[in-house]
């Protein structure tokens, strides 16, 4: 089938700015939750989940965990730099996003943070590859050396309420420089009352890189090239999804993070367990093999997360669900509110 030619205009949409929130609610799952099923829109709080989701339901979440992956420094001429990983080689290299006012040359060397040192072993495309001279590892120099680093739309700088709440309470797999956002809801006690109804849970893990923020810079999105990212998905997981299957149990992606993994891994058709890179980007017309439901933030207009939202739920309607959520005032984006979308025919 012949995809329809999608502008990126197509997916905007007028956000006033005091509905981007700027800051967690007063605690985990305190939001209100948009519920899109059927056509239907339904203003809910996030408390109602459980109700929502039936016995033998599965939900995937996305276990990556977010670095603390900004660091500041001066090359050895003295000029500032900024650096944000995007995403761990081995124990002491990684690609980076790299600031400075006359980029380093390869060879260059760097202190971060006043203590440590750095060298710049070559370009990859819009990333510098960086090794951290130390004997420690790189992700245990990130997490004594570097900062939280919020996506572009946060104002503040990144508080001790961020070092715990962009972060999910699950996250334990170190590798991501943005939260998986839509799992920044659940708390304890709500994986609790979801295993009380019978709602099963399994993980998949996506580490979310820094371009999940790049705007769309083409009018024609056929033209967009996706940023990669790493995903995992366990053997453990792809038998509970046979397994809610069997019992016509549906798949509930928690976040277009684990959508991607999950939808990245059975591109060939199939779903398979085992690792690999993605660069799916998903817009209307893609026809989807594993999500049946999809828990999600409110995204960025003329992201590719917008767009992803579009073909999972319908354009038409997730764009008239957008506008709705505008005009009940909903929090947007990573730390507002979020919607449970039952794809069509499921």
């Amino acid at each position: 089938m012949e995809l329809p030619v999608l502008r990126t205009a197509d997916f905007d949409f007028q956000l006033p700015e005091q509905l981007i929130a700027q800051h967690p609610p007063a605690r985990r799952g305190a939001c209100r939750l948009l519920h899109v099923s059927g056509g239907t829109l339904t203003d809910r709080m996030f408390a109602d989940l459980p109700g929502l989701l039936r016995e033998h339901d599965l939900l995937v979440f996305n276990d990556t965990r977010v670095l603390k992956a900004r660091l500041f420094g001066v090359k050895e001429s003295g000029g500032k730099v900024e650096i944000l990983v995007e995403r761990l080689l081995n124990e002491h290299e990684a690609l980076v996003q790299l600031r400075a006012s006359k980029s380093p040359k390869t060879g260059a060397r760097l202190v971060l943070c006043g203590e440590l040192p750095a060298t710049v072993l070559g370009r990859e495309g819009e990333f510098f590859h960086l090794r951290l001279d130390s004997e420690e590892t790189a992700a245990v120099l990130l997490e004594k050396y570097g900062r939280l680093p919020l996506p572009p739309y946060i104002t503040h700088d990144a508080e001790s309420e961020d070092e715990e709440r962009y972060q999910t309470v699950y996250a334990r797999e170190p590798g991501a420089v943005a939260a998986p956002t839509a799992g920044l809801h659940f708390d304890e006690a709500m994986l609790a009352a979801l295993c009380e109804r019978g709602v099963q849970q399994a993980y998949v893990t996506l580490h979310v890189g820094a371009g999940t923020f790049q705007p769309v810079r083409v009018e024609d999105t056929a033209e967009h090239v996706m940023h990669s990212e790493r995903y995992t998905i366990p053997q453990q997981t792809l038998d509970a999804i046979r397994e809610a299957r069997a019992r016509s149990g549906r798949v509930i992606a928690v976040g277009t993070t684990s959508l991607r993994a999950l939808e990245s891994a059975a591109a060939a058709g199939e779903l398979q367990a085992g690792e690999g890179e993605t660069r799916l980007f998903i817009t209307p017309g893609y026809c989807f093999r594993v999500v049946d439901v999809l828990l999600t933030n409110f995204h960025l207009p003329k992201s590719t997360l917008l767009m992803l939202v579009c073909a999972f739920g319908g354009m038409g309607e997730m764009l008239a669900a957008y506008r709705h959520a505008v005009a009940e005032e909903y929090r947007f984006f990573s730390y507002g509110d979020a919607m449970l979308i039952e794809r069509p025919g499921i």
